[in-house]
């Protein structure tokens, strides 16, 4: 899931050498936390958070295989 976030992220924003990916493993949910350039920050969000809901249903979906639930959580530098 890492992977497949870290492909879609490098694609929308300007400065793909600054995102950072970490992820924090719980009994019930893994959670993803997304680190940009602040410069990248809108594009990644979108407009009224369009990328970032889209992001997030493109998630749900690939982990419905794993069996795992998967929260995304989009930090500011």
């Amino acid at each position: 899931m890492k992977d497949l976030l870290e492909a879609i992220v490098r694609a929308l924003v300007d400065h793909p050498d600054e995102v950072q990916i970490k992820e924090v493993h719980g009994d019930h949910a893994h959670v993803l936390e997304l680190r940009v350039a602040k410069d990248d920050l809108g594009k990644v969000i979108g407009k009224g958070g369009s990328h970032a809901t889209a992001i997030r249903t493109i998630m749900a979906a690939a982990s419905g295989k794993e069996k795992k639930r998967y929260i995304l959580e989009i930090i500011e530098f």
